[in-house]
């Protein structure tokens, strides 16, 4: 069953990603409580469980090909296997089997990667900021294709861009921010559901 798919739209340092880092449990915030599943961040909780996360540049190991990092990130958990990963990476236009170094890869083959790690265990609650920089038109459709599939699938997704397209065509709710604090909430204005719609 779809959970929703929750969207921060916003210009550079409005506090997105700020906010991001707090509930993904990588800077702990001087004021506020941060509650997920019932259980109080950096009370009850160190870090978020069974969680996704893409917050600006994504880090891999520069000499290992993209395979052989997603396949260590795997490692970690155990939750996943080959398979997974190289569905993935075809779903999103990667070669699994090509020994190119991470370090030789494009801006967007890089992002790609990065989405990839995050959502391949298929987590629970997913955040990306900003998950689209780098890619190209025709890749941006491809992870809006594979966003749309894994809400589908049950996970939270937290999405911030400061592209109103995004926003638009995949979140079922907004909450805007401006100087670091909550501003709004509407619902989202256009429901787009197909590949085509959202790349013409």
């Amino acid at each position: 069953m779809r959970k929703s798919f929750q969207g921060l739209p916003g210009e550079n340092g409005c506090g997105k990603t700020m906010l991001m880092k707090c509930i993904s449990g990588f800077v702990r915030p001087t004021s506020g409580t941060i509650t997920i599943d019932g259980k109080r961040l950096y009370q009850e909780l160190d870090m978020p469980q069974d969680m996704g996360v893409i917050i600006e540049n994504p880090g891999f190991i520069p000499h290992y090909s993209g395979y052989k990092n997603l396949k260590l990130l795997a490692s970690v958990k155990h939750i996943i296997g080959r398979d997974r990963i190289v569905e993935y990476m075809k779903k999103l236009g990667l070669d699994a089997r090509s020994r190119k170094h991470v370090s030789a890869y494009s801006l967007g083959m890089k992002q790609k990667l990065g989405i990839i790690q995050a959502v391949m265990e298929k987590p629970s609650l997913l955040i990306l900021d900003e998950p689209m920089n780098g890619l190209d038109h025709d890749s941006v459709c491809l992870v809006r294709e594979l966003l749309r599939e894994i809400a589908d699938e049950g996970t939270l997704i937290l999405l911030a861009s400061h592209n109103r397209e995004d926003i638009e065509v995949l979140c079922d709710r907004v909450y805007y921010m401006d100087a670091g604090k909550l501003t709004g909430e509407a619902s989202c204005l256009t429901a787009v559901t197909s590949q085509t719609e959202c790349c013409t």
